[in-house]
Formats: structure tokens, C-alpha cells, sequence
């Protein structure tokens, strides 16, 4: 996928993730932002697979370890969704490890738990 087609569907999360926060407002649990931004791309045209498993592997092994993608839209581009008081630096630090791990390049770290969704909304690059 191009990067322009990639930032295309960038946009077309960050407005989804506004309409989700306007509709719910903050306070909830992270599983209802999922679901609900999740059904939010789906009626703009986007696949989404919620909950997708990662295998660790080192080296060219499977060590048995099973990490969770929240979302992964398009088969491309991973979303971590949080509904947290603060964004702590061990979040990025997660989204970059699972966009190494399932070889993306692109992920959105969004905390639905802010006044304004701008103050939630990061985007991630990993060897964009």
C-alpha cells in the first residue's frame, strides 16, 4: 500500500476517532471505544479485525508468547486504543514493538480520556 493511500486512511481514522469520542465522550472502558471505533470505520468503507493475535518470534522461533492488536485496519495499519488518565511512554514503546513484530509500518495510539481528541491522538511510524 502507498504511503499516500496509508495517509488517506489516517484521515479517515482521526474522524472516526472524533465522531466515537463526541458520541461517547470519555469515562469508559477502552473495550467500548474499541468496539465502537471499530464499527465507526466499518460504516466508512474500512475493514477492521479487532483483537489480532501476534506471535513472538526470535530468531526464526515461535516462543509460544501471544501478544493482542486492539485494531488492524486494512490489514496495514495497527490502532492500540487506551482510555487512561495519562499516556505513559511504555504505550509508543508497545505500538512500535507490535508494528515490528506483525512487520507494519503504521499504527495510531488513541487515549479516548482527554477533553479534546487531538490530546489523545498520536500517530506511530515504523520504517514509513
Amino acid at each position: 500500500m502507498t504511503r499516500e493511500k496509508l495517509n488517506e486512511i489516517g484521515g479517515i481514522i482521526l474522524d472516526a476517532s472524533i465522531t466515537v469520542h463526541k458520541e461517547l465522550g470519555a469515562g469508559l472502558l477502552e473495550s467500548a471505544y474499541e468496539i465502537s471505533l471499530k464499527r465507526e470505520l466499518e460504516l466508512r468503507g474500512l475493514n477492521v479485525k479487532a483483537q489480532v493475535p501476534v506471535h513472538l518470534n526470535y530468531k526464526g522461533v515461535d516462543l509460544g508468547k501471544t501478544y493482542v492488536i486492539d485494531l488492524l485496519v486494512e490489514n496495514e495499519i495497527i490502532i492500540e486504543v487506551k482510555a487512561v488518565e495519562i499516556m505513559i511512554p511504555i504505550f509508543e514503546a508497545q505500538i512500535i514493538t507490535y508494528l515490528k513484530l506483525y512487520n507494519k509500518s503504521l499504527g495510531y495510539l488513541i487515549n479516548f480520556n482527554v477533553t479534546l481528541l487531538k490530546d489523545g491522538f498520536r500517530r506511530i511510524v515504523y520504517k514509513f
